[in-house]
């Protein structure tokens, strides 16, 4: 299947279980994980790709994820510090990867969206603009997950 744009994205996750649509967002997340120093973003990222995630586990790094959430929101203050404010998105998608599903939510589609947040505030903190490669990044990842 090859995917060219969101309508196409979107229909691919929408055809996955839960356990593969938590691998795909993980590998989503994981694209921007250098936007984060995170340890407990990055355990949430790494957990969410395994494909036999206890939930036991899976609601401790929801739960460690969601802290990192919080205390990024804070860091990113009142001066809109684009790089602080990249990291946060890269925590958001990462409690998108483990959040607890419900019915008719695509938490993929949440963990993409964030991933694609974090990579535009990466590149306005660096000058460039908000041009990004980023959906054509998840579509071609989500093209090799679904062929594998």
């Amino acid at each position: 299947m090859s995917i060219h744009n969101d309508v196409e994205f979107k229909v691919a996750l929408s055809g996955l279980d839960t356990a593969a649509q938590r691998q795909a967002a993980g590998r989503f997340a994981a694209r921007v994980l250098d936007l984060s120093g995170d340890m407990r973003v990055r355990a949430a990222i790494e957990g969410a790709q395994r494909a036999d995630l206890p939930e036991q586990e899976r609601e401790r790094l929801l739960q460690a994820a969601n802290s990192a959430r919080v205390e990024s929101f804070t860091q990113c203050g009142r001066d809109a510090d684009w790089t602080a404010q990249s990291g946060h998105f890269v925590a958001k998608a990462a409690v998108s990867c483990v959040k607890t599903v419900t019915a008719g939510e695509s938490f993929a589609w949440d963990a993409a969206m964030h991933a694609r947040m974090a990579r535009t505030c990466q590149r306005v903190a660096q000058g460039e603009g908000t041009e990004t490669r980023e959906a054509e990044a998840q579509y071609a990842i989500l093209e090799v997950f679904l062929r594998a």
